[in-house]
């Protein structure tokens, strides 16, 4: 009798360090698992002038990001966008610009055609990258960051249309993402720029 306690004895142990072991397993998975999620530093694209700028540049500050297109609708927003950037720039704000031609073929120029249509029509002085694709088989990686939870933590999500916001936090991660016909100044994304 005493072999037979004893026999259930030293299986119930085993029993709870085998959970103990599972249990420390799934905890380290889950942290594995969030860790994962990456950040907007780990980018480096290139600006509208060709010249390589680093998002790691960018630390500690909010960003907005835009797809943006010369030829849409939307287009005026250039002007909110720009407002907008002065009143925060210098409060911790950024907004980065990247032109697609990825909706109706709203953006054909080339980087410099775009950059002087900028600067003279809406006198943008935030700073534009190079045209990219923002959804489809040749979409940029940082696009995919933006649209994919496995790599932001976020959210999955498409980019709708030009002119849709990502926001950023301080420390790199997405936080947010703003529908195309949101104006730049809408009351979300100031509440957001100041909290």
């Amino acid at each position: 009798m005493k072999n037979v306690i004893l026999a259930f004895g030293v299986l119930f142990v085993l029993g709870c360090q085998g959970q103990n072991q599972n249990k420390k397993a799934m905890e380290t998975a889950q942290k594995n698992k969030v860790m994962t999620a990456q950040t907007i530093y780990q980018f480096k694209v290139k600006d509208i002038e060709g010249k390589e700028f680093d998002f790691a540049s960018l630390k500690g500050k909010k960003i907005m990001i835009v797809n943006t297109a010369s030829e849409c609708g939307l287009t005026p927003q250039y002007e909110q966008l720009q407002h907008v950037y002065n009143e925060y720039k210098d409060k911790g704000f950024v907004i980065v610009g990247f032109p697609a031609n990825n909706f109706g073929a709203q953006e054909p120029g080339s980087n410099k055609e775009i950059k002087a249509f900028c600067t003279k029509n809406y006198g943008v002085t935030f700073p534009m990258m190079e045209k990219i694709s923002v959804k489809g088989d040749d979409m940029h990686p940082l696009y995919h960051f933006l649209t994919e939870k496995s790599k932001n933590g976020l959210e999955d999500s498409q980019v709708e249309w030009n002119f849709q916001k990502y926001l950023i936090n301080e420390k790199g991660e997405l936080e947010n993402v703003i529908n195309p016909r949101v104006l730049p100044n809408d009351k979300e994304i100031i509440d957001w720029i100041k909290s």
